[in-house]
């Protein structure tokens, strides 16, 4: 396993993250394709045994049952100084006023909660998960730097959001001298590419982390063309997942196809192609990634290893097109 710093800080993650939305309990929330917890420890255990050592996952993942799986998972399998945990907080948790958003009542609430779910006294990075625009931008930064003073959280770090939005997070963290953002958790991968139009080169001027999420797109690249997408159960069942990928689907299915030819001149996975083509690109710090099965986990780490030539990286991007924003909300 490589390891590399998060952003400017001193935090070494793993060069893969796995992301733990797969894991929770499939009768709490809206994911119905999720594993249950004794389905999800051995993977969990699987990225540890292969050097993975960041871990992401947030608040409304099955309804807070993602965090306590892999809270109690971690804690069994090895001690706290050894991973970096990952979790977000902005979606819905309860009903009512105050039961969601980034407000400062909000955002503390739910800290707690998270640490309670995660059986732990701190996380290493706490992210919004979007961005709140029915609250005071400076509201949410001041809150979110008071919690990394009070301990219970060592950095923090936003997700999908509009250049211009996370460039104002950035000046306003300065202007004020409140801790600043050290990552970005964005939608990006071959078939979606619209975050390098801004928000790639201010990560990279700003020396923040990148951790894209949905680097495979929803196991589109990591299989033949399906015109239906309706393949797994996760495809069948996946609302959210249904708005990304709804457009050029005669330049996706292009794409697609040459990761499947440059794949099988290899030998190798698709996934190892896609994921070689996303590692190649230096803002990148971790792709996350899901795991269903334990093979995904060996694509992702074997993915280190791929080096793609030049001309294989133009071959893979030149059928793009412009997509419209997907992931914001």
């Amino acid at each position: 396993m490589d390891y590399i710093n998060l952003g400017k800080t001193g935090l070494q993650v793993s060069r893969i993250c796995l992301g733990c939305m797969t894991y929770g309990d499939p009768k709490r929330g809206n994911h119905e394709w999720t594993l249950p917890e004794e389905q999800s420890r051995p993977f969990i255990k699987r990225a540890l045994d292969e050097g993975i050592n960041f871990f992401d996952t947030a608040n409304v993942y099955s309804d807070g049952s993602s965090e306590e799986i892999v809270g109690r998972a971690l804690r069994d399998y090895t001690s706290r100084e050894e991973f970096v945990l990952a979790t977000k907080v902005h979606g819905r948790m309860r009903k009512g006023p105050n039961g969601a958003g980034l407000g400062r009542k909000a955002i503390f609430a739910e800290m707690d909660a998270s640490l309670k779910r995660l059986g732990t006294d701190y996380v290493d990075l706490y992210q919004i998960h979007r961005f709140d625009s029915n609250t005071p931008l400076e509201e949410t930064l001041e809150a979110l730097h008071d919690l990394v003073k009070a301990g219970k959280t060592r950095f923090i770090g936003a997700s999908s959001m509009y250049a211009w939005q996370f460039a104002r997070s950035l000046y306003l963290a300065d202007k004020h001298g409140w801790t600043r953002f050290v990552s970005m958790q964005n939608h990006y991968n071959l078939l979606y590419r619209e975050e390098e139009r801004e928000m790639m080169g201010l990560c990279a001027f700003e020396g923040i982390g990148v951790i894209p999420w949905s680097p495979l797109a929803r196991g589109r690249l990591t299989r033949q063309w399906d015109d239906s997408n309706q393949s797994t159960e996760r495809a069948r069942t996946d609302e959210f997942g249904k708005t990304l990928y709804t457009q050029a689907v005669d330049s996706d299915r292009q794409i697609v196809e040459r990761v499947g030819e440059i794949a099988e001149a290899r030998g190798v996975p698709r996934a190892q192609v896609a994921l070689a083509w996303m590692l190649s690109k230096s803002v990148i710090t971790s792709p996350i990634i899901g795991a269903s099965k334990m093979g995904h986990i060996d694509d992702a780490v074997g993915a280190l290893s791929v080096k793609l030539s030049e001309e294989e990286i133009a071959r893979l991007e030149e059928p793009y097109v412009p997509h419209d924003i997907a992931g914001f909300s």
